[in-house]
Parts: C-alpha cells; sequence; structure tokens
C-alpha cells in the first residue's frame, strides 16, 4: 500500500496562510461592502427626505387642491418616467410629479404628523412596462388653514427613485473593491511566501548541513543556528559522536581483548616453566581459565553497551587487586617486585567489575612492568557532594625510570609503547583513559614523590 508523500512545511504554512489570507479578505471585502451599503441608502434617504421637506412648502388651494411648488427641486420630477417621482397624498385625493406620468408606483397611505418611513426597494413598472425596483420615502404633515384649527388636515409626501443609481454606485465600488482586494491578496501571499522562505532558511541549512555529514563532507553540525534549532542541532552532533564511539569502541574490542588475555596467558606460561606440582598447576589452569572467560564477557558486553551503568552496585576493592596482584608476582618473579598497598577502610568501587579489573589490572600491569622493585597502590575516598555517591582516587606508583612530561600525551595514545625495547602492545593505557573517561573522570600522569618513577592517579567525581 503506497502513501501520498506528506506536503514539505513551506507548502503547508503557505497554504494555511493563503486560506487565512482569503477567509480574511472575503470577510473584509463583506464587511466594507455592507458598510458601503448601508451610507448609500443613507445618503439616498437623507437625500429624498430633502425632496420631501421641499414639497412640504407647498400649499393647498380653498377646494383642497394641492398646489405643487413653482420650481421642483429636482429636473427629474418634470421628465416623465426619469426615475424620480414625487406624490403627495391627501384625504380627498392626490398629487403626481410629472415624472410619475406612466409608471405605475406603489400607493401609500396617510401617514400621522411627523411619522417617517422609508421601504425598499418596491416592486414597480417602468414607462416602458419592463419590471423595476423603487426606494420609497414618505413624511407625515399636517395643513391647516390660517387663524384656527378647524380645516386642518393631515397629507403626506412620498418621494420614490428607482434602484438604478443606487444600483449602479454599488455595482462600481465592488469592482474596485474586489480589484484592489485581490491584488493586495496576492501581494500579501507573495510577501508571506518570502518571508515563510526567509523563516525555513535555517531549516534548510540544517538539511543542508546533514547531507554533508553524510556524504563525509563535514564530520559534525555547525553552532550557528537560531535558538529554537540548537536543542535539534546538538541532539544531531551528541548522535554523531555517540556513533563514532561506538564504532571505536567495537574497533578496539579485539585489541582490548587480546591485551586483557595477556596475563593470564602469561601466568600460565610462568607456572607451566616452574616446578610447580600437577595439582598447582590444574588449580592455576582453572583460575586463569575462569578469568580469561569473564574477561572475555566482560569485554564483549563493554562493546555493547554505550558507558558505564549509572546505578551500579558497590564493589570492594581490596579482594580485585589481590588477586591481580597475585597474578602478576607470578609473571615478574624474577624482577622480585614487591606491591604494597594502601587502601582506606571501606573504599569501595561504583561501576562494573569488569571495568575495575581493567583499570586496576593495566596500571598495576604498568607498573610491574617498569618497577625495579617496588609498586605501591593507593586507594582513598575523593571528592563528596550531597546526596550523590562519594568519589574516588586511585594511584599507582613505581620506583622504575618515570615518564617525561613531553612524552605522557604519546604514552597514552592506542598502540604507542614508553619503549620499543619493551614487550607489550601499546594499549594498556588506553584503554585506561578510555574507561576514565567513561566515568567523566580525569587520568593524570606524573612523577613519583615517594618512590621516584612514575605516578598515574585516577580521579573520579561523585556518582548520582
Amino acid at each position: 500500500m503506497s502513501w501520498r508523500q506528506p506536503l514539505s512545511l513551506q507548502a503547508r504554512q503557505v497554504l494555511v496562510a493563503s486560506l487565512g489570507l482569503v477567509a480574511f479578505l472575503a470577510l473584509a471585502g463583506y464587511a466594507l461592502d455592507r458598510a458601503f451599503l448601508e451610507t448609500a441608502k443613507g445618503n439616498l434617504r437623507e437625500r429624498m427626505r430633502s425632496y420631501a421637506l421641499a414639497f412640504a412648502d407647498s400649499d393647498f388651494a380653498r377646494d383642497g387642491t394641492f398646489i405643487p411648488p413653482y420650481d421642483l427641486p429636482d429636473p427629474r420630477f418634470e421628465r416623465p418616467g426619469s426615475g424620480l417621482y414625487a406624490e403627495v397624498v391627501f384625504p380627498n385625493g392626490h398629487w403626481d410629479s410629472p415624472s410619475s406620468i406612466g409608471p405605475l408606483l406603489p400607493e401609500g397611505r396617510v401617514l400621522k404628523a411627523q411619522e417617517e418611513v422609508f421601504e425598499g426597494p418596491l416592486p414597480i413598472t417602468e414607462i416602458s412596462g419592463a419590471k423595476g425596483e423603487a426606494y420609497r420615502y414618505g413624511r407625515g404633515l399636517i395643513w391647516s388653514l390660517e387663524g384656527g384649527k378647524t380645516a386642518e388636515f393631515a397629507y403626506t409626501v412620498y418621494i420614490f427613485e428607482d434602484t438604478t443609481a443606487l444600483s449602479r454606485q454599488v455595482e462600481v465600488f465592488r469592482q474596485e473593491l474586489w480589484r484592489y482586494l485581490g491584488g493586495a491578496g496576492i501581494i500579501l501571499l507573495l510577501l508571506q511566501t518570502v518571508i515563510l522562505r526567509w523563516s525555513l532558511l535555517p531549516l534548510r541549512r540544517v538539511i543542508h548541513e546533514l547531507k554533508r555529514v553524510q556524504r563525509g563532507a563535514a564530520s559534525r553540525m555547525s553552532e550557528r543556528h537560531p535558538r529554537e534549532l540548537e536543542p535539534l542541532a546538538e541532539s544531531i552532533n551528541a548522535f554523531i559522536e555517540s556513533e563514532r564511539e561506538n564504532l571505536d569502541r567495537q574497533r578496539n574490542t579485539l585489541a582490548d581483548l587480546a591485551h586483557s588475555l595477556k596475563t593470564p596467558l602469561a601466568v600460565l606460561r610462568a607456572r607451566v616453566d616452574s616446578d610447580a606440582s600437577e595439582a598447582e598447576l590444574r588449580e592455576e589452569v582453572i583460575t586463569q581459565v575462569g578469568r580469561m572467560s569473564d574477561l572475555v564477557s566482560y569485554q564483549l558486553s563493554r562493546a555493547a553497551r554505550s558507558g558505564h551503568a549509572l546505578f551500579a552496585a558497590p564493589i570492594a576493592i581490596e579482594p580485585h587487586a589481590e588477586q591481580i596482584v597475585r597474578g602478576l608476582e607470578k609473571v615478574y618473579t624474577a624482577k622480585g617486585v614487591l606491591c604494597e598497598f594502601d587502601l582506606a577502610d571501606g573504599v569501595q568501587f561504583y561501576g562494573e567489575p569488569g571495568d575495575l579489573q581493567e583499570l586496576l589490572g593495566n596500571l598495576l600491569e604498568n607498573a610491574f612492568k617498569w618497577a625495579r622493585s617496588r609498586v605501591l597502590l593507593t586507594v582513598h575516598v575523593g571528592e563528596t557532594a550531597a546526596g550523590r555517591r562519594p568519589g574516588l582516587v586511585i594511584a599507582v606508583d613505581d620506583d622504575g625510570p618515570g615518564i617525561p612530561e613531553d612524552k605522557v600525551a604519546l604514552v597514552l595514545q592506542r598502540g604507542v609503547r614508553g619503549d620499543e625495547r619493551v614487550q607489550g602492545h601499546g594499549i594498556g593505557l588506553s584503554i585506561v583513559q578510555d574507561l576514565v573517561k567513561g566515568y567523566r573522570g580525569t587520568l593524570d600522569v606524573r612523577r613519583s614523590e615517594e618512590l621516584g618513577g612514575a605516578r598515574f592517579e585516577v580521579v573520579l567525581p561523585p556518582g548520582l
């Protein structure tokens, strides 16, 4: 089943903005159209009212006939079928303007004094016989003879005007209105598109940088992004770095495993070459094979995971240190190296057992390899913080030749040995450095003040 590709962010925003703009312009156009129509009707009503008041100044003869003004307020009242008509309705008859000759207009009633009506559009018949419409304004008046109220009567002046002029005005206004609104809508839509493209430019830059990373043209995302995109770029960079670290860890797993197995194999070789009894040799083989099995399991699990467990159980350091030293003393029996412990009471390591074995094993093996006769292992509690597990300081000193300051960084590199004449693979200290980095700690290498050789000091910060 195939799904249509979703619209892009720019297309979505342009579509929503277009619909919103069209709706706004439609509502604005409707509101302006209604306002203009009401204004035009209001103007028409006022004009018709002025015409009616002009006829209100007329008089009646003694026989009750209406006497129109000599000069009508608009020449169209004199032209038949002109579209502007006047009618005066009184009790015993009515008067129609000359323009009313021909058209058929709605009959009107006599209104009360000062009563006003504005109606329409009402159906009429034009002078040509065609159907039409007209607005009607009526005003009720009172006529009376001078000097008395006995002869007064009510009459009404009606003014009619067909809808032709008003409809023409409205039509012209609507054409201009929608022409201007349409032009404004197009301009606003183009402006909105430009603004959206400019707003989405940082996203396109992120996509471009991501493609460069995918092609290998760049190693990571740049850090120059808007505030809203900074978390995204940081997450992508963190993911890239994590993947690279995982790849490096997988590449180094076999080398680390080979290096870890070197000490147990050396212990077995030393026991085979010694005069140990068969029972002692069998016991040693079982011990070292078990250790090698643990090392293989540890290296495989270390390759599969990333970093250390945040909530690992505490591990007593002394038993692991004693086991490692016993094995190293057998390997370096000919040198007669003596290892001393200076461990604080109850000091513990919060992490993986395999990490502790690798850490102590590589540091102590390096010290045994270079020491003349003495090695010192010092472990004590490090920095503490409220609500956190205490930090840890592990230091290994030897009385060997030491390491010059200008060669410390070189020695810590993977595959580099301090002295090419000394047997080894040059990855032990690199493993230590990787482990310490995983625990957010530091590895410091300097001259030992107590033994005169090298001092490797690992400082682990307080944990969660």
